[in-house]
């Protein structure tokens, strides 16, 4: 059983997330595709998630967006990080508020690359193609 998370491939908070995500994904239940890849677009297109931007997690045929999908990703990676799952009992109207706000500034915050992150060799079997 696995998980797929979409990602802004030219977001650099986003690609900096994907790879803290790998490097804490010890039971390798994670997969990643870029949101303006083909496949990205075909999952979009499947659940409906036009107008996202930013973070989608992919898990028992269900997609979660936003908030939900980050704190969903963080209960996954288990440990200390597990417990920042406590969060979903705020209201999801409260949560998404709060992380779109943030999504709205990452770019000015952290920059944007002009295309997709490349994966390396050693991670590049985590890609969807």
């Amino acid at each position: 059983m696995s998980a797929i998370i979409l990602f802004d491939g030219v977001c650099n908070f986003c690609n900096g997330s994907v790879n803290f995500i790998i490097e804490r994904d010890k039971k390798n239940f994670f997969k990643f595709a870029p949101l303006q890849s083909e496949i990205g677009q075909k999952y979009i297109e499947k659940f409906s998630l036009s107008g996202i931007d930013s973070v989608v997690l992919i898990e028992d045929e269900r997609a979660f967006a936003h908030s939900t999908a980050a704190l969903k990703i963080a209960k996954s990676l288990g440990g200390f990080w597990s417990v920042c799952y406590i969060f979903i009992i705020i209201p999801r109207p409260i949560r998404d508020f709060f992380y779109k706000l943030f999504a709205k500034y990452r770019y000015r915050l952290f920059g944007k690359q002009d295309a997709c992150m490349l994966p390396t060799p050693e991670i590049r079997e985590k890609f969807l193609k």
